[in-house]
């Protein structure tokens, strides 16, 4: 059904018929045992929901746009100017939590993120050598010059040969186990 719509502000909002598509006297006498042909999604067709989009407020135009002389935001006061919002903590004037709360804890500014690395993942490095470098190549890591570690999830594919990585008790075992070595 095609309906005219009126948005608050008295601009016209165009008729939106069904699925947006026109049957021609063609298509009405195509044979019972032909399917439906389905409309192709591209970026040429696609468009909103019907009645899913409103026009946008259009402010300071005048008194015939609905939001004339103070453009809907009433007569002065904060909310009236130009950014004026308040912060996400703001509590009415009441003392805000944030600053209520005692402060507590400490954050390390020396903290040092070690990059991590699963056992499983090793598949994709085609090297028998683990170094910084090598994950870094095979794409595990983002920064080669940071520190690496390996942790024991999954197994050792192969005998590696490990050098400049940090390693969990689990993943040292398993790559001994598989007959791999570890350097410094």
């Amino acid at each position: 059904m095609a309906e005219k719509k009126r948005a608050k502000t008295g601009a016209r909002v165009r008729k939106v018929a069904g699925d947006g598509s026109k049957r021609t006297p063609r298509a009405r006498r195509a044979s019972p045992a032909s399917t439906p042909r389905e409309r192709v999604l591209t970026l040429s067709t696609l468009s909103p929901a019907p009645g899913s989009t409103q026009a946008r407020k259009r402010v300071g135009r005048g008194p015939g746009s609905g939001l004339g002389k103070t453009s809907g935001k009433g007569h002065k006061g904060h909310k009236a100017r130009t950014g004026g919002a308040t912060n996400p903590g703001f509590e009415g004037g009441q003392m805000p939590m944030y600053r209520r709360l005692p402060k507590r804890g400490f954050t390390n500014p020396f903290r040092v993120e070690a990059q991590v690395v699963n056992l499983l993942d090793l598949k994709k490095v085609s090297a028998a050598e683990v170094s910084p470098e090598t994950l870094y190549s095979a794409g595990l890591i983002g920064k080669p010059d940071s520190p690496v570690k390996l942790l024991g999830t999954g197994d050792a594919d192969r005998a590696y040969t490990v050098r400049g990585v940090a390693l969990s008790a689990p993943a040292r075992a398993k790559i001994e186990a598989a007959g791999g070595k570890i350097e410094g």
